[in-house]
């Protein structure tokens, strides 16, 4: 019988493309630190449907949710970028503490990684950010990291995103699985041709094409992300 770590044996994905916040870490509720905060500096208070909306988006789209939940429906550019700022520097101390992994996150990463499977990071989260979660995360663990300041401003849930990580892997994004917790993400994943394994986190996802729903990343094997590639094949 072949080899866990013989990627190429059960014909597994080409490659492995993982989402940041709400999938390997728990760090959505870290956001509403930063995003609450800057609410009611501005004399407001984010509601719950506002809040959920902004999961899986960048910082650009969160920053217009806020200031139009405050009464602002069309921010100055000097607004957005006093926003955008404070939520960096504020975003920065959270994220030098102690980042929550999700459940089974860290050995699902592990597994793949010793399967020798091509890994990316597909993140909204701007690359400054990102670069300070990957000290706890591993750089080590990624062939490539694509961050949301880095895709000419075609975000999630356009496909750029992914479709930019299969290009620099030099994969067929139809032979990947793409691993996300958020209708954004999802979305994202889904036009870019990827298989999408689903892992809620804060905001439900739908059913649709191309995506598997599972409830946690704990006991994730590379047969299971090879049964997802030859469903989608079949």
């Amino acid at each position: 019988m072949p080899a866990e770590t013989d990627p190429r044996s059960l014909s597994a994905p080409d490659a492995v493309l993982w989402d940041l916040d709400g999938t390997l870490l728990d760090s959505e509720k870290l956001w509403d630190i930063p995003l609450y905060e800057l609410t009611e500096k501005l004399g407001g208070q984010l509601s719950t449907a506002t809040r959920q909306a902004m999961v899986g988006t960048n910082v650009m789209v969160t920053l217009r949710l806020l200031y139009a939940e405050v009464g602002i429906p069309e921010p100055t550019a000097e607004q957005v970028a006093d926003g955008a700022a404070w939520i960096d520097r504020r975003m920065a101390e959270v994220f030098r503490q102690d980042l929550p992994w999700r459940p089974g996150a860290a050995a699902a990463l592990a597994t793949v990684r010793a399967a020798g499977l091509p890994m990316a990071l597909v993140t909204s989260t701007e690359r400054g950010l990102t670069e300070i979660a990957l000290d706890t995360i591993g750089r080590h663990l990624f062939d490539v990291t694509v961050c949301g300041d880095e895709v000419d401003g075609k975000n999630k849930p356009l496909p750029e995103p992914y479709l930019k990580a299969s290009r620099m892997l030099d994969v067929d994004p139809a032979r990947c699985v793409a691993i996300e917790d958020s209708p954004t993400g999802v979305s994202s994943a889904v036009a870019a041709g990827c298989t999408v394994l689903v892992v809620p986190c804060e905001v439900d996802v739908e059913q649709g094409e191309r995506r598997v729903f599972r409830t946690s990343l704990e006991g994730l094997t590379v047969a299971d992300l090879t049964m997802l590639i030859e469903q989608a094949a079949g």
